[in-house]
């Protein structure tokens, strides 16, 4: 499996994206403002650019990546938001989004060491595609720990409308799919289907 190690805050620099995106509150960086700025930038470059926005967001690697786009592209509806569903559904993604960890790279880490169960069942994939109906819960000894604490004592959680959660039982539900107006991220999803699409 592999890592992404790349420093958060000079990444969310060169995307022009808030690290609050990646769960980050209190992340930035100062180092060499200005530096990676061009003056201009060819369409090829800006597609390029709108992709690996989008890689990094989710903190998927180039090949899983494409396989989103071409599972997507075989779907009903528009390409760009299949994709961006089929990202959104995504078990790491989920795990954010309820709350149950600060940042996507530690969902990843929850997800992978057999924290979640999903309808009653372990799953330790991070990719794992939730479904409607599905039910997420922590693992009962998972749910006693110091990690978790803050939501069983009721820390509010802003989940997206698609997902509910009962903090004192530590549980999610997928209520619905995701609509494009329910992904906060700005991004032109077409340029990245242009560019898969050359």
């Amino acid at each position: 499996m592999a890592v992404n190690k790349e420093p958060i805050a000079k990444k969310c620099r060169s995307f022009d994206i808030s690290p609050a995106v990646m769960g980050y509150s209190n992340k930035k960086s100062t180092r060499n403002p200005g530096g990676n700025r061009r003056k201009k930038v060819s369409e090829y470059g800006a597609q390029l650019k709108e992709k690996q926005k989008v890689k990094f967001v989710y903190g998927v690697q180039e090949k899983q990546f494409h396989k989103y786009y071409l599972k997507a592209s075989n779907m009903k509806g528009i390409t760009g938001d299949n994709m961006l569903r089929l990202l959104e559904l995504r078990l790491d993604n989920v795990v954010f989004r309820l709350g149950l960890a600060k940042t996507r790279r530690m969902a990843r880490q929850v997800v992978g060491h057999g924290h979640i169960r999903v309808n009653g069942q372990k799953v330790d994939i991070p990719s794992y595609q939730v479904k409607v109906g599905d039910v997420i819960t922590l693992r009962p000894r998972s749910a006693e720990s110091e990690m978790f604490k803050s939501l069983r004592e009721g820390t509010t959680v802003l989940t997206p409308k698609w997902l509910s959660f009962d903090a004192p039982n530590l549980t999610g539900n997928v209520a619905a799919l995701p609509t494009r107006e329910d992904i906060d991220l700005e991004v032109a999803e077409n340029m990245i289907v242009e560019y898969y699409s050359r």
